[in-house]
């Protein structure tokens, strides 16, 4: 049984050895998930290789690199090519279970990945797209017979596989004299998660058949009528009936304000799990788990037990709640922790409260549908409550998923594994909710929810997952115009054959939890499914390898469970990438990103009507101050600030405001903004521009458009400012407010006149 509740048979080889090569990962090495933070201030060899002061043939290394998916060279933001490191290279490989630190490893371990095929029966997993026949491969001792059985998802039955005339050399194999057969995989399979099953005499091995989308159709309301919505980090919109923090009723609330008003969806931040108690990330990008969600988003007063609390104890909920409601008023910084521990206070008397035989049903409904993936969440959620994050309980073998201790813990700790079960009960009901109010009220799609492309090093996955993960290394992007020095966003990657290993369980469980009560998900950085950028331990974030992952598989099961949910999915494309990329998204269904800012045609912005239709496009992102704060160039002066430029201020100055004349042109040669407006002269030009921006943007064929909440109520402070950390600033902890900061709740917006005015120009200008 895996972490994540998805039984896998393992492969047994009678004759075979195991499939390799074996990983070479140390306990060591393990750790470093746990142990090492965002600021690479751990020791360079925290798990890796050692150092051994030998040169090897760069050749044979480029050969190994290559054999295992690791970039040797990248392109930069600069456009020039830069070569990584020998030193990276090791680490990176030793990361992935490859010793690489002589000449001779570097031989050994090539023959391994020669012949690691070879030494199991069948492939670890097979992803087939729809419509399409395949081939398997299948070893077994040269000269014995073998058959080769499909066991359908749908309704259990079994199919032959037959045997294709392919001949191919056997080869010695760890002495065995090895022989391949091939198998074909029928066109007509349907849909879903099918099983592979090969016999030979006493051997048998399963493996994951998955058969997705060629291409996913869910868009297709939308090229009959192009949509638009809005794009908002849910914490910070707040209502006066909020406990200080934006929650999941306020976003059904949301949903039904802008549904009003022409809107086919809500677009939120990751709503992963932070950590169990506080203190808690702020950031949502850097969760506990991508797979469950955050009770701190919990409307306490949409729990149906509290109406069967008794009179003292709903006294003691009313008390928690007005200790903490005077937080909607701030308008400076969101108080997480704050929130978090009355709620908690809250949840643990509702908890605690009967439940109707009706209710109880329900609950045990969903805890089946969700498996051992709860439970395993719901015991580090319990464990975590009063076990540090760098403990060595984390880190230590006796004390691993599956281990005596854990499942002792199991035992000990029942009480509160039921509580943290609960907890995503709740969750999922509100999220429900919230996806009927934004349907109910005239949506097409509803929520659309966000993928982070990680957890944090010190996570409930780190913990439960750890066997595809891989160690001491994490993910960050190289050098970008916008963070010159690098980025280490301080998560773990998936390890690409482990995971495989698995039969992508644990990313398919991810994806159907999240899209369960979904009219979408904008995947976060989706060229991570195709290469990550891997920093070791102890390196600098410009000092990385892009690490390749098998991205059929991976945007195949991404569109399968996007299809089963009828839900539209959006990869946030942007940065450096290879050019065939976007092409090949667009050909599986998958939306793009398109960013006003970052659309340029030469050195001119890129006219609107040649922009891809298939994209939603926006004037922001969550990465760029509001356009208010854009305008205003507040950026320019905060990266300065927090040293974060390579070059002077009044440079970086210069080419921003030589970039808004550009705009500007566009905008009044186009008859939306007059001379004044752009001069800022007029009363209000601010949001003039603003509206301005977002009309011309409803001329591209894109066929979704992006309103950012922010935009539409005059905001202008930055929510996030990458490449810093919480002691340079308050990235993700920023009330909504208006342009003079005053908070601004969801309340005040059906009187608001910009955001009513912003609203209904690109509702007219789309339709």
């Amino acid at each position: 049984m895996t972490a994540t509740g998805q039984q896998q048979d393992q492969p047994e080889q009678a004759g075979i050895a195991p499939a390799g090569p074996v990983p070479a990962q140390t306990r060591a090495g393990e750790a470093a998930i746990a142990g090492h933070t965002a600021t690479n201030g751990d020791a360079a060899n925290n798990g890796g290789p050692a150092n051994t002061g030998d040169a090897v043939d760069p050749g044979l290394l480029q050969q190994l690199a290559d054999a295992h998916g690791v970039g040797t060279t990248f392109q930069g933001w600069d456009g020039l090519p830069h070569t990584v490191a020998t030193a990276t290279l090791t680490k990176v490989l030793h990361a992935l279970g490859v010793q690489a630190q002589t000449d001779e490893q570097i031989r050994l371990a090539l023959a391994d990945a020669e012949l690691a095929p070879w030494r199991r029966m069948l492939p670890p997993a097979v992803v087939l797209q729809e419509g399409q026949p395949g081939q398997v491969p299948v070893h077994v001792r040269d000269g014995s017979a073998v058959t080769v059985e499909i066991t359908l998802e749908s309704d259990g039955g079994s199919l032959a596989a037959g045997q294709l005339d392919a001949w191919v050399q056997p080869r010695h194999v760890d002495g065995i004299l090895t022989g391949r057969a091939t198998f074909g995989i029928p066109a007509d399979l349907p849909l879903g998660w099918h099983t592979l099953r090969a016999r030979s005499a006493d051997a048998t091995a399963t493996a994951t058949l998955v058969v997705v989308p060629a291409r996913l159709d869910t868009d297709r309301m939308l090229t009959e009528r192009r949509g638009w919505g809005l794009a908002t980090q849910l914490y910070s919109a707040r209502s006066r009936r909020s406990w200080g923090i934006g929650d999941f009723a306020d976003l059904a609330d949301l949903a039904a304000l802008s549904g009003a008003r022409g809107a086919d969806y809500v677009l939120v931040n990751p709503l992963h799990a932070a950590e169990p108690v506080p203190p808690v990330q702020p950031s949502p990008y850097s969760p506990s788990t991508r797979r469950f969600f955050n009770p701190l988003y919990i409307r306490v007063e949409a729990v149906p037990e509290l109406a069967y609390l008794e009179p003292r104890k709903r006294a003691m909920v009313d008390r928690l709640r007005e200790s903490v409601a005077g937080l909607n008023a701030e308008g400076q910084h969101l108080d997480r922790d704050a929130v978090y521990t009355a709620k908690l206070q809250a949840l643990e008397l509702l908890y605690d409260a009967p439940r109707p035989p009706a209710r109880q049903s329900a609950f045990d409904a969903f805890l089946a549908l969700s498996g051992a993936g709860l439970d395993d969440f719901a015991l580090w959620s319990a464990i975590r409550e009063d076990v540090a994050p760098d403990d060595q309980f984390w880190t230590d073998a006796s004390s691993e998923l599956g281990s005596a201790q854990a499942e002792a813990l199991k035992v000990q700790l029942a009480g509160r594994i039921g509580f943290h079960r609960w907890l995503q009960w709740i969750c999922d009901e509100q999220l429900e909710a919230a996806q009927h109010s934004a349907v109910k009220a005239g949506m097409r799609m509803g929520v659309v929810h966000d993928l982070a492309v990680g957890v944090d090093l010190e996570s409930a996955d780190a913990w439960t997952l750890r066997e595809v993960l891989a160690p001491a290394t994490s993910v960050g992007a190289p050098p970008d115009m916008y963070n010159q020095q690098g980025q280490d966003w301080g998560q773990p990657p998936w390890h690409p054959g482990r995971l495989a290993e698995t039969g992508y369980a644990p990313f398919r469980n991810m994806l159907a939890t999240i899209l369960r009560h979904a009219g979408g998900i904008r995947v976060d950085h989706i060229l991570g499914l195709f290469r990550l950028w891997w920093v070791p331990a102890g390196n600098s974030p410009g000092d990385g390898a892009y690490v390749r992952y098998d991205h059929e598989a991976l945007i195949g099961i991404l569109a399968l469970e996007a299809h089963r949910a009828n839900a539209v999915v959006i990869g946030e494309d942007l940065g450096t990438f290879e050019p065939w990329v976007r092409d090949y998204l667009a050909a599986r269904g998958i939306l793009g990103t398109s960013i006003l800012w970052f659309e340029y045609d030469g050195d001119l912005p890129l006219a609107p009507e040649k922009y891809r239709e298939q994209a939603l496009a926006s004037v922001n992102t969550h990465d760029l101050p509001p356009t208010a704060g854009y305008l205003a160039g507040i950026h320019v002066a905060l990266r300065s600030k927090l040293g974060l430029l390579e070059r002077s201020e009044a440079e970086e100055r210069a080419d921003h405001e030589a970039s808004l004349g550009k705009m500007f042109a566009v905008l009044r040669d186009r008859g939306l903004l007059s001379a004044e407006d752009a001069a800022m002269k007029t009363p209000d030009p601010e949001a003039r521009v603003i509206e301005a921006l977002h009309v011309l943007l409803c001329q591209a064929p894109s066929v979704l458009m992006g309103v950012a909440l922010v935009d539409a109520v005059g905001e202008r402070r930055v929510q996030n400012q990458p490449g810093t950390t919480e002691a340079l600033y308050p990235n993700w902890q920023i009330p909504l407010g208006g342009p003079d900061g005053a908070p601004v709740l969801l309340d005040d917006l059906p009187a608001n006149a910009r955001f009513n005015s912003l609203l209904r120009a690109v509702d007219r200008a789309l339709r």
